[in-house]
């Protein structure tokens, strides 16, 4: 499947696929690296047998800690030590709405995975009050009445926010080396209740009741040295001691990691900020529960990411190892670890259900799908291998005892997967259709809404497409042996894109209010450019970006109810070619009441969910929201 190079606002991310052709792997590549000016490698780990608990150390000191690592460098990858600058200061689940607590406001939250485990975000409500992170500042906004809506205070730090959570009157504003407290019981004026930094990068949190946890990655070595991670809490600095990581023994690495997780209290800022070290390596994907973190990361066999291909690529070596870590109040305790064949394409390719963890994985370039379900000491008890040869899964979604896959490679095979019998995963039902979904979401428990690409087959190509404009399609898998597209939507012509393709805080849908929003990018061909026949490879050109707003049901399907842009006029986009002006790009929505609020860089902009007519609109006082890579 050929899959060009967007040249636009797209957030390319560890979660992405990893089906690119190698060109555009190559460039996925290097803009990465242009952003955090880090060289990245990818870890290469022995394999190793599940029962990680008995397997998992404790160092007795720093020199055995060091003898350790340089003991056990790659012979066979012949790089160089990672050269990394440690940052001092840097950088629900169906329907996600709400009832807002005392006031009984109708309010739209953040689309996540796993009901009550909140994902941080750019964006947050508590359905009066809204959360921006804006340039270097977090702006707090009094939204609800949207008549009256007026910036409230400015929160702003030397260092760069990049995600948030609110939690009551506590906001926790995050960074790549940095977490802040602020109480905000006075919305006029926040107040620093907590400074938290540490050495590393932020990876990824999840707020599980009134405790944050943090996911750090952290070099080992720098220059030529065992650097031992630290953790400053109001400026007390802790040192993590040798004797305080935990390893595994026969792991050999080239570039060895420190992964920590830790946890702060949102509520309490008296209680210690607790936080757990391991020497695993670079974290590439987690999973989590309310009770349990699941970090995992992919051994690709002898050879890295940027030079693997059909070719080079040996599903036998390839693995993804899997380590189970208990939360509960702030607590966290390593439990196990297991192994797959494959690799994880993000969060939605894992769930844990019944005491059980599952996960849906690649192996090979584009090789063959599989599905694993493991018990609680991460032991593979049933497995379904060999789904989709030569093709790749492009997006997954467990839900209950089912998991939907889409591979994908000329034609979009959608799998219902039964689970019901963890030691005997079989397939109920596929439907091929042309294209793709990036992006599975529960409509309700017999519906899915996927959003995606379309294609079209390349002529005298075999098993070949070029994809064309986006695609929004609702299928009904009420008969799980027949699952059938019962709507679908198509916008633009190929470059068409939506940040809700690559990070789904973007998508809101609410079934109560029929209604779904998704932030576009306009690519339109000039048939004038193209006498005679469009040839399927060809790029529209941008022509406008904003929020498309439908209803969507069960009976009508997916109806467009209207469009909302930021920007000021259609020269915004035309005079930037190809690219556009980052500050008035819609990237995020949600709902109070009868109220649509989009959120770019520059502006807030208020619409009756009705009509969609105009109510009013708040310029914010710095552009651009934070790309985050993932």
């Amino acid at each position: 499947m050929e899959r060009g190079i967007l040249f636009s606002w797209r957030r390319y991310s560890a979660e992405e696929k990893r089906a690119e052709l190698p060109l555009v792997t190559i460039v996925l590549i290097a803009a990465i690296l242009a952003t955090v000016a880090t060289p990245i490698f990818i870890i290469m780990l022995e394999s190793s047998q599940n029962s990680g608990y008995n397997q998992l150390k404790k160092f007795s000191s720093y020199a055995e800690l060091e003898n350790f690592v340089r003991n056990n460098i790659c012979d066979y990858c012949n790089y160089p030590y990672r050269e990394v600058v440690v940052l001092e200061s840097a950088i629900a689940s169906i329907n996600s709405y709400g009832l807002g607590g005392e006031t009984g406001v109708d309010y739209s939250t953040t689309n996540i995975q796993v009901e009550g485990v909140d994902e941080a975000d750019i964006v947050k409500s508590d359905g009066k009050y809204i959360y921006v992170v804006s340039g270097s500042k977090v702006v707090i906004i009094e939204a609800y009445p949207a008549e009256g809506a007026r910036i409230l205070s400015e929160i702003e730090t030397n260092e760069s926010p990049i995600e948030l959570f609110i939690n009551g009157d506590k906001l926790v504003m995050l960074g790549w080396a940095f977490v802040k407290v602020y109480d905000v019981s006075n919305r006029e004026n926040p107040l620093l209740t907590r400074d938290v930094s540490f050495d590393g990068q932020y990876f990824d949190s999840r707020m599980v009741g009134n405790h944050v946890y943090v996911i750090i990655n952290s070099p080992a070595i720098y220059d030529n040295k065992i650097i031992l991670p630290q953790i400053s809490s109001n400026y007390i600095t802790k040192t993590v001691p040798a004797t305080e990581i935990c390893y595994f023994e026969n792991t050999q690495d080239y570039s060895y990691e420190f992964t920590t997780i830790m946890a702060i209290n949102a509520q309490d800022d008296g209680e210690d900020v607790t936080s757990e070290t391991f020497l695993i390596g670079l974290t590439q994907n987690i999973f989590v529960s309310s009770n349990n973190i699941y970090v995992t990361y992919t051994d690709y066999g002898v050879y890295p990411l940027m030079e693997r291909s059909s070719e080079t690529s040996d599903p036998e070596t390839e693995t993804t190892t899997i380590h189970k870590i208990s939360i509960a109040d702030g607590t966290i305790e390593y439990k196990s670890q297991g192994e797959v064949q494959g690799q994880v394409l993000n969060q939605f390719s894992m769930d844990e259900y019944q005491g059980y963890f599952r996960i849906a994985t690649t192996t090979g370039w584009m090789g063959q799908n599989n599905v694993y379900v493991l018990d609680g000491n991460l032991d593979i008890v049933g497995r379904l291998e060999g789904l989709a040869p030569s093709e790749r899964i492009y997006s997954a979604r467990f839900i209950g005892s089912r998991v939907y896959l889409v591979t994908f490679k000329n034609v979009d095979p959608l799998f219902v997967i039964d689970l019901e019998d963890p030691n005997n995963p079989k397939v109920l039902g596929e439907l091929k259709i042309p294209g793709y979904s990036d992006y599975l979401h529960p409509y309700d428990e017999t519906h899915l809404i996927g959003v995606g690409k379309e294609a079209v087959e390349a002529v005298n190509m075999e098993s070949f497409a070029w994809y064309q404009g986006l695609k929004i399609a609702l299928f009904d898998v009420s008969d799980p042996e027949n699952p059938r597209e019962i709507s679908k939507f198509m916008i633009g012509d190929r470059g068409t894109d939506s940040y809700a393709l690559q990070d789904h805080k973007a998508f809101l849908f609410s079934r109560q209010k029929n209604l779904l929003v998704l932030p576009i990018l306009l690519a339109e061909i000039n048939e004038e450019s193209y006498p005679g026949e469009i040839p399927p490879d060809a790029y529209g050109e941008y022509v406008w970006q904003g929020a498309y707003v439908f209803d969507i049901s069960l009976d009508e399907g997916l109806v467009l109810k209207g469009r909302i842009t930021h920007l000021k006029n259609d020269d915004q986009i035309n005079e930037w070619g190809r690219y556009y002006p980052y500050d008035y790009s819609v990237q995020r929505s949600l709902y109070i009441e009868n109220v649509l609020y989009t959120i770019s860089g520059g502006l807030v902009k208020m619409n009756n969910l009705e009509d969609l007519s105009e109510i009013s609109e708040i310029e914010l006082p710095q552009g651009d929201l934070p790309i985050l890579l993932r």
